[in-house]
């Protein structure tokens, strides 16, 4: 039986990798890295493992044996719920057009508990906010039929649209969000699922409002979710979602992987998945998002319109 992340099941096996990452959390990669090595000698099956050993080994420098290792975790979680194949891309300064869905799912199934708090009062979170008033800024006290919140979390878009919306629902990876979204009451229907296959399986042009904040972050290419959200929406519907800005990532492809394991997007990229589906840029404007490691995550807030 393949073992994933807590246990290796081996007493011995588990206890090295303690002892790892203690010397990986004490700045000694390489003795961290020999360690994992040796775990996994024992337990050769053990994910987490492969995913530690390759974090050690591009903390160490060796680049080569850090993308072994992370194609190796990949390999045996076929979901990838740790992101290895994302940080074996960022090793080779590559941006996969989209992330692994297990990693997102796992990513936020992990932070569902205490997402609202985290982001609302510890990070100063603000996508829901400026993305309802750029709403109001285009179209001031415009009532939406129908409303689609993508990666919707724990219903913070929601909360910040209530009193403009008919009916919204929502859709999110990650079940526990939903859960915690399911409880606030404010969705007519929540679904666990993928954002464009959410779109595609809408009618076209059955939606006047179409929403994701801070989502896009987590797609490389945009260049499919705004062609699902644009056969989806009615003629005069609007789109308002908000991504990372990066400004390293311009020219082709128009995004990039960082550190982060988020991705940056460049605003001629934007500007043309838009013009690819016959969106019109209403607006387009630099936002600050929130803050991350002492840091403020500038962003760009887009209202399109159908």
């Amino acid at each position: 039986m393949q073992t994933t992340f807590l246990s290796s099941g081996d007493l011995i096996a588990d206890r090295r990798y303690d002892y790892a990452e203690a010397l990986a959390e004490a700045g000694d990669a390489a003795a961290a890295a020999d360690l994992y090595a040796q775990a996994l000698e024992i337990a050769p099956h053990w994910v987490a493992a492969w995913f530690a050993l390759g974090r050690a080994r591009a903390e160490a420098g060796d680049r080569d044996g850090a993308a072994a290792a992370f194609a190796r975790a990949a390999e045996l979680d076929p979901e990838d719920r740790l992101g290895a194949a994302l940080h074996a891309a960022r090793l080779a300064g590559e941006s996969p057009a989209a992330p692994p869905a297990g990693y997102v799912r796992a990513l936020f199934d992990g932070y569902a508990e205490d997402f609202d708090a985290a982001l609302v009062d510890r990070l100063g979170y603000r996508a829901p906010a400026a993305i309802a008033a750029a709403l109001e800024a285009v179209a001031p006290s415009r009532r939406y039929a129908a409303a689609l919140d993508l990666g919707c979390g724990t219903g913070l878009m929601a909360e910040a649209v209530r009193d403009r919306v008919d009916r919204i629902d929502g859709v999110d990876l990650s079940e526990r969000m939903v859960a915690r979204a399911r409880a606030k009451g404010l969705y007519a229907d929540l679904a666990v699922g993928d954002v464009v296959e959410a779109l595609v399986a809408r009618a076209p042009g059955a939606l006047d409002l179409v929403l994701a904040a801070d989502v896009f972050c987590y797609l490389g290419d945009l260049h499919p979710v705004l062609a699902a959200a644009a056969r989806a929406m009615a003629p005069g519907g609007l789109l308002a979602f908000t991504v990372e800005w990066d400004e390293a990532a311009g020219g082709a492809p128009g995004y990039r992987l960082r550190d982060s394991l988020r991705y940056g997007h460049g605003r001629e990229h934007v500007v043309a998945g838009a013009a690819a589906a016959g969106l019109v840029p209403v607006t387009l404007e630099a936002v600050d998002l929130r803050r991350d490691r002492g840091e403020t995550i500038r962003g760009l807030l887009a209202v399109l319109a159908r």
